[in-house]
């Protein structure tokens, strides 16, 4: 069979979008490498520290203990009719998911930079693949709102059922930001220095220590353009029941909010992404 033979048995066919929705399928044709990044990460944080998984407790406990006393002791603020350590940890959990995804996202590139540089495959694999291992502090953290409970015998009301929504919704929140530090990094290094003042900034300024319902009315849709408000109160308001509520004009802001980070990350991560193996 000649080459001439050989050519005509093969057809080239040039098609609008093709290779964006090639894309989304080489994520699901990468899912191996997606296991394989996260349980080597998950590995290396539990496996290589002195105190492994109890460093995932520590870190949150004392955290909670400390705006407990400040918040709840000194300053005496309202707790919605629950102790106050449970009103606290009840926004522990999704600040210190968002929180330490926001970490990882950033640096996950750069971490990565040898098989960036030398392996084809859809760069959205590692940073996502960073939130999958700050999800898992997630659930190590989970522990200790459970023995709280426990502690001070409150039973939760069925508005716990909803908690998984609001969960997704802090998993967006943490993949839309990320996505935005992780590709800027790369562009721009200064950004290492930045995400950890924006991770402290954000903790005062988030209902973490205190509810959001001591804002002034008058600021409160103003308060709730920070997208964890919304997560937060969510949480609150799944956990708690009882006289917990939601402001629902700020929880639909940050919402929305949420959406248009997760958007535009993605926009934004997939723009650069072409140039991440040159300047990595």
């Amino acid at each position: 069979m000649n080459n001439q033979e050989i050519g005509s048995n093969h057809e080239l066919v040039i098609e609008a979008g093709r290779t964006e929705r090639q894309y989304w399928k080489d994520l699901w044709r990468y899912r191996e490498l997606f296991y394989f990044l996260a349980w080597r990460d998950i590995l290396v944080r539990y496996k290589q520290t002195a105190i492994g998984m109890a460093w995932a407790l520590i870190r949150p406990f004392l955290t909670m203990v400390v705006f407990t006393v400040v918040f709840g002791n000194i300053a005496k603020l309202p707790s919605q009719g629950v102790p106050y350590p449970i009103l606290v940890f009840a926004a522990m959990l999704p600040w210190q998911f968002f929180s330490t995804a926001l970490s990882e996202c950033s640096n996950s590139l750069i971490s990565n930079a040898n098989l960036i540089s030398k392996v084809y495959f859809p760069r959205l694999i590692v940073p996502i693949s960073a939130v999958i291992v700050s999800f898992v502090d997630f659930m190590v953290s989970g522990m200790i709102l459970l023995g709280l409970m426990a502690w001070y015998n409150f039973v939760p009301s069925w508005r716990i059922l909803t908690l998984p929504l609001f969960i997704g919704i802090g998993f967006a929140a943490s993949i839309g930001v990320g996505l935005w530090l992780a590709a800027l990094n790369v562009e721009y290094r200064d950004f290492r220095y930045i995400v950890p003042f924006i991770v402290q900034f954000g903790l005062y300024i988030s209902p973490v220590g205190f509810t959001s319902s001591l804002v002034p009315e008058q600021w409160r849709l103003l308060y709730s353009l920070n997208p964890m408000v919304g997560v937060i109160d969510g949480f609150r308001w799944a956990i708690l029941g009882g006289e917990s509520k939601l402001y629902l004009p700020g929880f639909m802001l940050s919402v929305g909010l949420v959406v248009f980070l997760l958007i535009t990350g993605i926009w934004y991560f997939r723009k650069m992404e072409r140039t991440f193996a040159d300047v990595i």
